[in-house]
């Protein structure tokens, strides 16, 4: 029988293949650079900012803009992420099939399309939004490409520095509507921030082997019992209850809302303490799913319940 980093290898070629072996195979290769999946999550809560800071009723022409900016920036930061890790990306069976350790996309080419985007869309928001967003977004990207990306090789508190950027693009919303920095604004930054934590901590230890291949400083790596990382997992899940109760208590929601947020928040802690009691790899994606529902569902109940 094939070995299990075999099958792993045979299968990370045949997708590679597959792609390549696919009409318009380099349109799909520079998609794939962008990280849609995360630039997805970042229009999410960029809209969701948006949509709370909006008094009366909704500007669509500023929220289409400030989101079409915000795309190209985030997928822009994305991009320069994988650019940056490349040699890393190729020594971890997860990521080795990424365009550019595929070699199906050039270090060159993808540096210029990476920094062409994100130019473009600073640009965009500088002048069809209003500077405050642009220089928050650029606070995102500087910070994810120029601090969190290098610092994840040196210290697993990158993990924490890496909070920042994810959760920025919640606050630019916030901005673009109300071209200001409100206590609403940072409620939602607040959640997303301290919604990473847990999230963050349970990939880890699903991937902590690949991690340590890539060269990465995870917690998950300096633990190899799993119990930091466990209580470090709880202890995220069970702050995030009253920072999720923010926007209740600043009046940006009814009665709806704080309800539903304890409900989620203690599904979310059921999860953590399950990991905690079990390091099973099972366990740890159970919190991973866990995270992935609730942020969705949390954002989608502040948006329903808006006072």
């Amino acid at each position: 029988m094939m070995p299990i980093a075999e099958r792993a290898a045979a299968r990370a070629h045949a997708r590679r293949n597959d792609r390549r072996t696919r009409p318009w195979p380099g349109l799909h290769a520079w998609w794939e650079l962008t990280k849609p999946g995360i630039t997805r999550l970042i229009l999410v809560t960029t809209g969701v900012g948006f949509y709370l800071g909006s008094a009366g009723g909704l500007d669509v022409l500023a929220l289409l803009n400030t989101l079409f900016a915000t795309a190209l920036v985030a997928s822009g930061a994305n991009a320069l992420n994988q650019y940056v890790e490349r040699d890393a990306d190729a020594l971890m069976r997860r990521t080795s099939a990424r365009p550019l350790p595929s070699r199906r996309i050039g270090n060159l080419e993808a540096l210029l399309f990476a920094s062409g985007l994100s130019f473009v869309g600073l640009v965009h928001l500088f002048f069809l939004v209003n500077a405050l967003t642009a220089a928050v977004i650029a606070a995102s990207l500087l910070s994810y490409v120029l601090v969190y990306t290098p610092l994840k090789r040196k210290t697993w508190m990158a993990t924490l520095v890496g909070t920042l950027p994810g959760a920025l693009p919640a606050l630019a919303g916030w901005t673009a509507a109300t071209n200001g920095i409100g206590r609403g604004g940072l409620a939602i930054f607040a959640i997303v921030l301290v919604w990473q934590m847990p999230h963050f901590f349970a990939l880890g230890w699903m991937y902590r082997e690949d991690y340590a291949r890539g060269g990465f400083r995870m917690l998950s790596g300096i633990d190899p019992q799993g119990n930091r990382t466990a209580r470090q997992t709880v202890l995220y899940t069970l702050a995030l209850l009253p920072v999720s109760l923010l926007p209740a208590v600043f009046h940006m929601t009814g009665w709806l809302y704080p309800i539903g947020a304890l409900v989620l928040g203690g599904l979310f802690l059921g999860a953590g303490l399950s990991f905690f009691t079990d390091r099973a790899r099972g366990r740890a994606r159970r919190v991973f799913v866990a995270s992935i529902l609730y942020l969705p569902a949390l954002l989608a109940l502040l948006v329903i319940d808006k006072s």
